[in-house]
């Protein structure tokens, strides 16, 4: 049988900002690299995330760390990244309503320090003086002021551009360790493949490692009377975002260029489509005002939806396929897969070449979902 010639050393399904990152590392390499994508460049969950980096305390710490310090190390490396991602360093707060989310703050501030990321405590005084128009009687949060937020499909599209990927628009229906099958037949080959194709790769993995959650957000037309400086959460976010068959909303605002207003949250678990639900997206719209009271006479732009690949444990899954020979997984970051993105290109690229990587990795790795 004649041998296929070489598409690409590399091929990347999917081109999201993960795959983006994992092609951008492996042409650092020296490696070639072809993506495959159905839609847009940059579609997807990327296309609908808030765009948040941040460094997290849990599970996710050292990925969204070494993350975050790739983010800077890129935006360094030429002038025009920075514009070209829109990234801005708004920092977060973490806003306490009462005195039991008071005592969280507390406890973050005490375990970033610990590690060595800069944090500082804010009072009720604190707290309105760096953000006037939150509503009066908060308890006072916890900012952090190295966070910043990015538009994704920018960044996304910038790193393919570097990579020199060969881009190959495509439903990729088969694959196996060198090969790939396209829904017209065509066939692309490789050294290796990676899997970076959110929620779509559940197809070639085992019943039930991923799942969606869906979710909605909102923004608002450009103004000058709603002014926030901080990417402002709630202390009960991250407690909302991981429960597991509910639907819930939480106050999340991050200010965008030129002075709109990005709406969130709200997670649906289980849901797939696309269409807005109406009542979830009045309760987010509520919870969001009632915090911020000016927003209520803010006019909105546009609402939309997106899915958040979730997998079993809530963990991004970042190595080997469990059966498929060279055939490599970058997928299942639910909300974090922007700002862990090109930490997980490096694990993932160590991996796969046989090097020691940075990081710990047994707690992403597939196979942790085969032995549970």
């Amino acid at each position: 049988m004649k041998r296929q010639s070489r598409t690409a050393d590399v091929l990347i399904v999917g081109a999201g900002i993960v795959g983006a990152a994992c092609a951008r590392e492996f042409a650092r390499q020296g490696l070639s690299v072809a993506v495959v994508e159905s839609g847009a460049i940059g579609g997807g969950a990327t296309a609908a995330a808030m765009g948040h980096l941040l460094v997290v305390d849990d599970a996710e710490f050292e990925l969204s760390r070494r993350s975050c310090e790739l983010w800077d190390e890129w935006l360094a490396e030429s002038p025009g990244n920075t514009a070209a991602a829109e990234h801005q360093r708004c920092g977060t707060i973490w806003i306490a309503a009462d005195e039991e989310e008071l005592a969280e703050a507390r406890r973050k501030n005490a375990w970033y320090a610990e590690r060595g990321i800069a944090c500082e405590l804010l009072d009720t005084a604190g707290l309105a003086r760096l953000e006037p128009q939150l509503r009066p009687g908060l308890a006072g949060g916890l900012r952090v002021p190295s966070d910043a937020r990015v538009f994704p499909p920018k960044a996304a599209a910038r790193w393919l551009q570097e990579a020199r990927a060969q881009i190959i628009h495509g439903e990729v229906v088969a694959l196996d360790g060198h090969t790939l099958t396209l829904a017209d037949g065509r066939q692309l080959w490789g050294a290796l493949v990676v899997v970076c194709a959110g929620l779509a790769s559940q197809r070639w993995l085992p019943h039930g490692w991923l799942r969606p959650k869906k979710g909605q957000l909102a923004i608002t037309q450009r103004g000058r009377d709603v002014r926030i400086q901080h990417e402002l959460v709630d202390l009960g976010y991250l407690k909302k975002a991981h429960l597991a068959d509910e639907d819930s909303v939480a106050f999340n605002l991050q200010p965008r260029p030129g002075g709109q207003i990005l709406i969130g949250s709200s997670r649906q678990p289980g849901r797939s489509d696309a269409a807005i639900d109406h009542e979830l997206l009045s309760r987010m719209l509520a919870e969001a005002c009632a915090m911020l009271p000016a927003l209520a006479d803010a006019s909105l732009l546009r609402c939309w939806t997106g899915l958040r690949p979730t997998s079993r444990d809530g963990l991004p899954l970042i190595g080997a396929h469990p059966a498929l020979k060279r055939v490599w997984l970058a997928c299942g970051h639910e909300g974090m897969g922007i700002t862990t993105s090109l930490a997980t290109a490096e694990l993932l690229v160590d991996l796969s070449l046989g090097r020691e990587p940075r990081i710990a990795a047994s707690p992403f790795s597939p196979e942790r979902l085969v032995a549970a």
